[in-house]
């Protein structure tokens, strides 16, 4: 991902806390010479031995998970708040743009056991079911019900890089970062107003 040094986020903490609250990514990889991607939940986690990981799941209907074997190269995608950015903001003449946030993650993908991939299923359904008045477990659905679960493949990934973009408007003066959010503010759109905070953290 290209990422000029004024947009690049290094910090450890805040990746994986991106990651932790944006973890519904894209999932690419190489089957066959084609490019396939799938939109689904994958999950930061840490190993027994203290490694970070992602983990997830996919149909095995699924074609894209014929590519595993031949190829583990396989890249995340996840994508926080984005906006437009109207040159019309700025108290002099310039060229509109884009703010957002995203993190590409590079590694190489493995098929984890039947057993593993319940345990992963466990996981997720505890996280999203968390603030449900009436929350749902793995644990209590019943056999027929859980035979769905022979129908996908459970999934970890190795970690080999990490690139992090969080591009704010870093390089404008305090003047112009503030009326850009006050003006994303005044949208009364979720995306702007989320970027709007995003800005608000970073320079104060």
């Amino acid at each position: 991902m290209y990422t000029p040094k004024i947009y690049k986020d290094e910090d450890p903490e805040s990746i994986r806390t991106f990651l932790k609250e944006n973890s519904f990514g894209i999932l690419i990889n190489q089957t066959q010479g084609k490019l396939c991607a799938t939109h689904i939940p994958i999950e930061l986690e840490v190993t027994v031995d203290g490694k970070e990981i992602l983990q997830g799941h996919i149909s095995k209907l699924n074609p894209q998970a014929e590519g595993f074997a031949e190829n583990d190269q396989v890249l995340a995608v996840f994508t926080g708040p984005h906006s437009y950015i109207s040159s019309s903001w700025y108290d002099h003449e310039n060229v509109p743009t884009w703010n957002y946030i995203a993190v590409h993650v590079y590694g190489r993908i493995k098929i984890v056991d039947e057993n593993t991939t319940i345990e992963q299923l466990k996981k997720l359904v505890d996280k999203y079911e968390a603030g449900s008045e009436n929350p749902v477990r793995v644990e209590d659905l019943s056999t027929k019900t859980m035979r769905e679960a022979r129908g996908i493949f459970g999934f970890e990934i190795e970690i080999d890089e990490i690139q992090a973009t969080k591009k704010l408007s870093q390089n404008r003066d305090d003047h112009n970062y503030k009326n850009i959010i006050m003006e994303l503010e005044k949208t009364e759109n979720p995306q702007a107003i989320a970027v709007a905070k995003e800005m608000s953290k970073c320079r104060k």
